[in-house]
């Protein structure tokens, strides 16, 4: 048996522009999903046939990248399903890093270029941000330009993501999950809806990739104030395109007074905000006086890796 784990991650500005092509970070965080596969009778998950219902992705990943025979899959996860915190990219790039490690080649491009079709097919539309982060750790930029710290390049269509590795400073982040879980896909399409028929929405889509640019630029220079400044605003832009949702306004309003800022992460209309504090108690006590779970989380984890074989 092998066994693969996957970090979760949060997006700390960019989500819903990058698939457009604009910029993005994102960071693995100390929550994982572990993947343990071994061959089988009947390709299985948790004791179940394997099928799209129960495991898209994981189905998605076995029919575009295995050639061998049936394997059983058994997942476990620190990262609430539909929570914003990249559960689907955490158990594609496992159960495809399992894959790859029981063929003797764990490549990490490799996976995550395998990883963003996976979810490209199950989703519809999709960036490369979740799988990419989830698969190398620490943090990344996306941009649609090559700048330093280039770790790979993908395209799909007409578009193109230069993913690069990004330094992550000490930061304490707070994690606050409404419970509502959110599949991606339909709000990733929602947006884009929307951005097709309004030109202000597309206005909106530059503005969010301009403070995402902005918001390297503080990350760089450690000045988590400005930083969380900058998150406010992307939120705020975020609830004009839609994608917030009043469970995810309340846990936001409430972490600020307490936060540099705070903002939705990941497709929204429910699962999860984030705040960047020096003040994690105050602020996970504020989030759950609000309805909301809490979670302090660690950044600068390790990405995709062989636990056991």
């Amino acid at each position: 048996m092998t066994v693969v784990s996957a970090p979760g991650k949060i997006i700390l500005m960019g989500e819903h522009a990058v698939v457009f092509g604009k910029p993005a970070i994102a960071l693995a965080i100390g929550m994982r999903l572990r993947c343990a596969a071994a061959p089988s009778a009947h390709s299985t998950v948790n004791g179940e046939i394997l099928t799209e219902r129960n495991s898209s992705y994981i189905m998605a990943a076995m029919r575009g990248h295995w050639s061998g025979g049936p394997l059983s899959f058994e997942i476990s996860s620190d990262v609430p399903s539909g929570s914003g915190l990249g559960s689907s990219a955490a158990v594609t790039v496992a159960s495809l890093g399992a894959m790859a490690s029981m063929n003797g080649r764990l490549v990490e491009e490799d996976v995550a270029r395998k990883a963003f079709d996976v979810e490209s097919i199950v989703q519809g539309r999709a960036s490369p941000i979740d799988t990419s982060v989830s698969t190398h750790g620490q943090g990344i930029f996306i941009d649609s330009q090559k700048g330093p710290d280039l770790l790979w390049e993908i395209s799909r269509d007409t578009r193109r993501w230069f993913v690069h590795h990004c330094d992550v400073p000490e930061m304490t982040m707070v994690i606050g999950f409404t419970g509502i879980r959110k599949p991606t896909g339909p709000l990733v399409a929602k947006v884009k809806r929307y951005a097709d028929h309004s030109s202000f929405a597309r206005e909106i889509v530059d503005d969010i990739g301009a403070l995402t640019l902005e918001g390297a630029e503080r990350l760089r220079n450690k000045d988590l104030e400005a930083l969380g400044r900058l998150m406010t605003k992307d939120h705020n832009l975020l609830a004009i395109l839609g994608v917030s949702s009043p469970d995810l306004q309340k846990l936001v309003d409430a972490s600020l007074p307490h936060s540099y800022g705070a903002k939705l992460t990941g497709a929204g209309g429910g699962g999860s905000m984030i705040a960047l504090t020096d003040k994690p108690d105050k602020v996970a006590a504020a989030i759950a006086s609000r309805g909301g779970i809490p979670y302090v989380v660690h950044t600068g984890v390790d990405g995709v890796r062989v636990d056991g074989e």
